[in-house]
């Protein structure tokens, strides 16, 4: 990486010690005019500042006796704290300070304003940035600024380096693994187990045995009984390769922020993958469907691991579109494109009731076909409105507000359950873990 130079670049700057040291002889020499002592000592003081300037000048080290170079960050996950990492080689015989910028960056935020630190003669050193990225999708490191400095700190050198580097920040997906009942599941599905067997439940025959007791009436398998002349049971296992449907509404009403972080498309893109990833290695078919006004994103479902990593590219830089969600469009397509019975997961938050409506009169068309679950994420603002005593005028006002939020979405989901539709409806927080329980119950109980 070769420094970057521009016209108005400055390539040596006074440093802090500098301008004190500066400021203390200039203030002696303001004080000179009462007391006349100080002002030879101002003037000595003044030229052996400029002789340590030119000695500092005169020491180094030059720019090409320095390199910086930065390392990782290809690959970030959405607000989980990454670092970057700066390879600094000092070339020189003299030790320096050298302090590390980066050009502002639109998905990434920054803890410290500068990475700085110590690096020895003929010596590399490394110096971590931590980072913690702000939003999903694609973006790019821009110009790096260095300065360094030597023993005598007056001057300090100064560096533009172009160093652009792509980079992707893609959804979290740890939760699947830090919460303690799916990490287990999750490895006894990767461990082999991925039929997820359950006694008496599921659809496809696996075995028989003997009956004995505890058995559920219902699993007695009467022609094998009436064959062996005692009473057999019937064992099923869940059926693999079925269809799992992401469908995601991009809409208006995924745009806002939950606590002022991330957006609820954010969540949602960071449930529909993480499900995605478990139905993947449940051997099911994951396919997905983005939408708003027009259909974003559309892939069919299958059941290859590179299906799960399309779908990954698909949604990882996925944005919320400030416009109404065209509901009949994105059924009409999952109708003309989805011909066996399928699990379809759709991602919205139906607050508002004429998007109720509309919805609504698309779901029944598909309840008699394919298994429904639709997700929505509550706001915690608005429990915490509920939950606190109104104590003025605009605390009833705030009260009342979320008293008619919580009403539409309980009456949103009550008319969905009536369709025939499982609801999730849970803090944002807990998306992820909730919807890959309730797939869980799905395949267990044999639903779909």
């Amino acid at each position: 990486m070769k420094p970057s130079r521009s016209r108005w670049w400055l390539p040596v700057w006074v440093t802090p010690r500098f301008l004190y040291l500066l400021g203390g002889i200039a203030l002696l020499a303001a004080c000179a005019p009462g007391l006349s002592p100080l002002l030879p000592i101002a003037v000595a003081g003044g030229v052996a500042l400029a002789v340590a300037a030119v000695i500092d000048a005169c020491l180094g080290p030059r720019p090409r006796d320095v390199r910086v170079a930065r390392c990782g960050g290809e690959h970030l996950a959405l607000r989980v704290s990454a670092e970057l990492t700066y390879t600094v080689e000092n070339r020189s015989g003299r030790a320096i300070r050298i302090g590390i910028l980066e050009t502002p960056v639109r998905t990434l935020r920054f803890s410290q304003d500068e990475a700085s630190g110590d690096v020895p003669p003929r010596a590399r050193a490394k110096l971590v940035r931590a980072i913690t990225p702000v939003a999903r999708g694609p973006d790019e490191f821009g110009t790096l600024y260095a300065w360094y400095e030597n023993a005598f700190g007056l001057l300090r050198r100064r560096m533009a380096i172009d160093a652009p580097q792509a980079f992707r920040v893609f959804p979290d997906l740890s939760a699947v693994e830090r919460y303690g009942s799916l990490h287990v599941r999750n490895r006894l599905i990767e461990a082999g187990l991925r039929k997820m067997r359950l006694r008496g439940a599921g659809t496809e025959f696996e075995s028989l045995r003997e009956w004995s007791d505890g058995d559920a009436f219902r699993f007695i398998d009467w022609k094998a009984t009436a064959r062996r002349g005692k009473m057999m049971v019937a064992h099923h296992e869940v059926e693999r390769s079925q269809n799992v449907m992401l469908v995601l509404d991009c809409g208006r009403l995924m745009t806002p922020r939950i606590d002022g972080k991330q957006r609820k498309l954010d969540y949602a893109v960071t449930a529909a993958l993480s499900l995605a990833s478990i139905a993947g290695l449940a051997s099911d078919r994951v396919g997905v469907v983005a939408f708003a006004q027009d259909i974003l994103a559309a892939s069919a479902p299958r059941s290859t691991r590179s299906s799960i990593a399309r779908i990954t590219e698909l949604l990882y830089d996925l944005e919320p579109r400030f416009e109404e969600a065209n509901y009949a469009r994105a059924f009409a397509y999952l109708r003309a494109h989805l011909h066996k019975r399928s699990l379809i997961v759709f991602l919205t938050d139906v607050i508002d009731p004429l998007a109720q409506t509309a919805l609504l009169a698309e779901l029944g068309s598909l309840a008699g076909r394919h298994l429904l679950v639709c997700v929505f994420m509550n706001d915690a603002a608005v429990n915490a409105a509920l939950a606190e005593e109104p104590r003025d005028v605009a605390g009833a006002y705030r009260a009342g507000v979320a008293l008619g939020l919580a009403e539409e979405r309980r009456t949103a989901a009550a008319m969905l359950t009536r369709t025939g539709a499982i609801v999730v409806d849970v803090p944002a927080a807990k998306l992820t873990t909730a919807l890959i329980d309730e797939y869980l119950r799905v395949k267990q109980r044999g639903l779909l």
